[in-house]
């Protein structure tokens, strides 16, 4: 089992930037999928990025595609979220989620359904 904790989020301005980081307990991080979710009010949560075990895959979400980067530090146990030319619309709830290397993940990724542990949130707001 891993715990996730996000920190990084805050207040900025349209056209900011912030870097989120999801810090994961155990020893087994390097075997975890990681991704990215976030939900602003009133509205379901959706998928922002995703980042493989190995590091070798990378995947966003269109409305986020050339703005955010997803990285992932094994010897650290973290993974972050660079995001940057922040849009009001990206205000949200952020959640980082990790799934144990399953083998669907690939075509999966992007529902929150194929993650099984999840961390409390970190709360983006961009100002305009």
């Amino acid at each position: 089992q891993v715990q996730l904790v996000e920190s990084g989020g805050g207040l900025v301005q349209a056209g900011g930037s912030l870097r989120l980081s999801c810090a994961t307990s155990g020893r087994t991080f390097s075997s975890y999928h990681m991704g990215w979710f976030r939900q602003a009010p009133g509205k379901e949560r959706e998928f922002v990025a995703a980042i493989s075990s190995s590091d070798d895959r990378l995947y966003y979400a269109d409305s986020v595609k050339g703005r955010f980067t997803i990285s992932r530090d094994n010897t650290k146990n973290t993974v972050y979220l660079q995001m940057n030319s922040l849009k009001p619309e990206d205000t949200a709830v952020y959640y980082c989620a990790a799934d144990r290397e399953s083998i669907h993940w690939h075509a999966t990724y992007n529902f929150d359904g194929t993650y099984a542990y999840w961390g409390q949130g970190t709360q983006v707001t961009v100002s305009s």
